[in-house]
């Protein structure tokens, strides 16, 4: 028998019974042995397709796999399927299946992972059709009860109607006859222009669980007999554990095992979390820190300036003829050098993961955005065979990627440390210290940027040369050699097509990377390479209109001729923002675009400078073109906290390393953006249609930096190539 277990996430309904902690997957979803039989959720509800179970009441129970930590995912596609299925919003519930169901039913789910802004962009075709492919059984269903053909009946609000009779049914009371059709291969969906849920600013269903506290995160999670694990691995990136001596806090209060966690960690088992956080506090660990103990920030600065001028580079985006020959035959020829620290994710809930292991069964109850990459990971390394082990994701406080497949060392971590204490929930949590220390950092990368204009300040070549981490080096090195060394992802905003490509026309362009990777383990960072990227391309376009005497703005129209959608939203903010008219005495603006996760985006911003370092942004105006909208509401929200994540980074966020470590430890040297600071965002929503979706979570997140850069460079004269402005003595207010 396999499961779907419906979540409902509250503390004071969360018990997990000592036989639900033993029974896993026998306590959900029920198979049919054989035959024509219906498939049934845990509380013998009929599914009607893997998205959809209707239950007698005529509530509606919609399946999501994709991870909520913030973004809105789960309303938005509860609300895809929900507009296909014609179902009663006000009756809809949600259930989790888990990646051993999936596995069981040949991923029957598809693609669990929530990242590069894809959970409704790439599942959103797939879950309309199991919306759809459910009404229509529910509603021939029906028809075949009345005798009359189904093309007479019509479906509303979870209610069927029969156009020539007028009767009725409830979608609850044919259920189980519907849950016997076969389902149909011809899934037609609706016209977006004609959506009545989907598309619509509803409320989030998570929402008010948040609200009054009741919402379960991972470090919320309780289990009988459970244990709590502080782990504290090696500070220096590949070093491993030399010695420690158990005995010396294995008397402690609450103190239940001292463990070694793989060759490179040691976790404190006790029985309240701070207990294990103070013993481990008071061990003395001998660290083989091996050969990156001396390794500082200068140092892999130097490695990346060498890169800038390296002869051996990979060609993300090449255009036109020789540009090495069109800038040296430039009436005017413009360079500048940009950097881009190490980041943080920050997560506000630190790393943790729950997991109870015995010689026959594992299960992990945890934070993941992805669960078939974390059920990997517990499978690996719990020793076991898939179908004896399961991943319940539980609400995550914050993902922002690094709780991605890529890797999930904490769970593995944590299946590690339960293997020693067989048959007891062990919940690990990582200390905001050791989250600091050991994050999945945004890559570190310095870009030199050479442009070319002639006589009349036309762009005709342009060269930006990066120089530094690759992501997927490091975490899918299959995907690098597939490409013959090249990281496609380092062009992210700049790349020659697809989802990320350049929306600029230069007739001479080069844009290559020097690939320089270091000891600091790089990860996928909300937006990943379209933050730096954008800071480079669009801080050197007002470069380049500068040294043209033209408008920023004019000098990127003329550019983007060939990318309709990006002047869209670009001409979008400057009217909005005012941009041809003089701005308030004081005030100064800037702008940026760029097209990331196949959504168009655009930012122009107000700011105003007092003593030369005390920036106020007042405002930014941001619009958004992801070819459709399914929430415009959490688009808007979105939009917004993207600027906050982005805003945070520019101003305040650098790591940097000293002896082979992260220096930061804590929020009180990792700083963020608080209320007062944050300005007034207008948001522009323009979706334009088409065949292809564009992301939501990510776009947006890397023009707010540049216009704010670009707008500083008007007010003081002063142009600030390097992240975080803190660096500079430039305060946000």
């Amino acid at each position: 028998m396999t499961g779907t277990r419906k979540f409902e996430f509250t503390r004071r309904n969360f018990l997990i019974s000592s036989a639900a902690v033993g029974g896993g997957l026998a306590l959900g979803l029920r198979l049919p042995p054989f035959g024509p039989a219906v498939v049934r959720a845990a509380d013998g509800s009929p599914e009607i397709t893997v998205w959809v179970v209707i239950r007698p009441d005529n509530t509606t129970a919609i399946r999501v796999v994709r991870a909520e930590m913030g973004q809105g995912t789960l309303t938005g596609l509860a609300q895809l399927v929900a507009e296909e299925l014609d179902c009663d919003w006000n009756k809809v519930s949600i259930e989790y299946p888990t990646p051993g169901e999936s596995v069981a039913r040949k991923r029957a789910w598809g693609e669990f992972s929530t990242g590069g802004s894809r959970g409704i962009r790439q599942s959103n075709e797939y879950v309309r059709k199991g919306g759809a492919a459910a009404r229509m059984m529910l509603v021939q269903a029906a028809a075949d009860e009345w005798k009359v053909p189904a093309s007479e009946c019509t479906a509303s609000n979870s209610v069927i109607t029969h156009k020539g009779s007028g009767r009725k049914t409830t979608y609850g009371k044919v259920a189980e006859a519907a849950a016997r059709l076969p389902q149909p291969k011809d899934v037609p969906l609706k016209d977006p222009k004609t959506w009545k849920i989907a598309g619509k600013p509803l409320k989030r269903l998570d929402t008010a669980k948040k609200v009054d506290g009741t919402m379960i995160y991972g470090m919320d999670l309780k289990m009988p007999g459970m244990l709590n694990a502080a782990i504290k691995e090696c500070p220096v990136f590949g070093g491993k554990v030399k010695s420690f001596d158990a005995n010396q806090v294995s008397g402690m209060t609450g103190v239940k095992k001292v463990v070694q966690v793989g060759d490179n960690a040691v976790a404190v088992v006790a029985d309240t979390w701070w207990h294990a956080k103070t013993a481990l506090e008071q061990l003395s660990i001998n660290w083989d820190e091996g050969p990156n103990a001396k390794i500082s920030s200068a140092d892999i600065a130097a490695v990346l300036k060498e890169g800038l001028s390296a002869e051996q580079a990979f060609v993300g985006n090449q255009a036109g003829g020789d540009v090495k020959a069109a800038l040296a035959g430039a009436s005017k020829k413009v360079e500048a050098v940009y950097a881009y620290p190490f980041q943080n994710h920050a997560c506000m809930e630190p790393m943790n993961a729950t997991v109870r292991w015995t010689p026959e069964r594992c299960e992990m109850w945890g934070p993941t955005q992805n669960g078939e990459g974390a059920f990997a990971q517990v499978l690996a390394a719990s020793g076991l065979a898939a179908d004896k082990v399961d991943v319940h994701n539980v609400m995550l406080g914050g993902g922002f990627g690094r709780r991605g497949t890529y890797p999930d060392d904490y769970v593995t971590q944590a299946v590690l440390i339960a293997k020693q204490m067989p048959g007891t929930p062990i919940k690990m949590i990582w200390s905001r210290e050791e989250d600091m220390a050991h994050g999945r950092y945004h890559p570190v990368m310095q870009c030199k940027l050479t442009g070319g204009l002639d006589a009349s300040g036309n762009l005709t070549g342009l060269h930006m040369r990066l120089s530094g981490q690759s992501i997927l080096a490091a975490v899918r090195p299959e995907v690098v050699q597939a490409q013959k060394g090249r990281d496609p992802l380092s062009f992210q905003g700049v790349f020659e097509s697809g989802e990320h490509s350049l929306t600029y026309s230069v007739p001479n362009l080069l844009v290559d990377h020097a690939m320089r990777n270091t000891h600091v383990p790089p990860g996928f960072w909300r937006g990943v390479n379209i933050n730096q990227n954008a800071v480079f391309i669009e801080s050197f376009m007002d470069e380049l209109a500068e040294a043209a005497g033209q408008d920023p703005l004019e000098f990127r129209r003329k550019l983007l001729g060939n990318s309709p959608r990006a002047l869209g939203v670009l001409n979008a903010v400057a009217e909005k923002i005012g941009w041809s008219k003089p701005a308030p005495k004081g005030v100064y603006r800037g702008l940026a675009q760029m097209k990331a996760f196949d959504s168009f985006v655009a930012a122009a911003c107000e700011i105003s400078v007092k003593d030369g370092n005390k920036v106020k942004v007042h405002r930014i105006v941001a619009a958004t073109d992801p070819g459709y909208a399914v929430n415009p509401a959490q688009i808007e929200r979105q939009v917004a906290g993207s600027f906050v994540y982005g805003l945070s980074a520019l101003f305040f966020q650098e790591c940097t390393v000293k002896d082979g470590r992260v220096e930061q430890t804590n929020f009180h040297q990792y700083n963020s953006m608080r209320i007062a600071q944050m300005p007034k965002v207008e948001t522009i929503l323009m979706p334009t249609g088409g065949p292809v979706w564009g992301g939501i979570g990510e776009p947006t997140i890397c023009v707010a930096a540049p216009a704010v850069m670009n707008a500083y460079a008007k007010a003081t004269g002063k142009r600030i190539r390097s992240v975080p402005l803190k660096n500079y003595g430039i305060e946000l207010v």
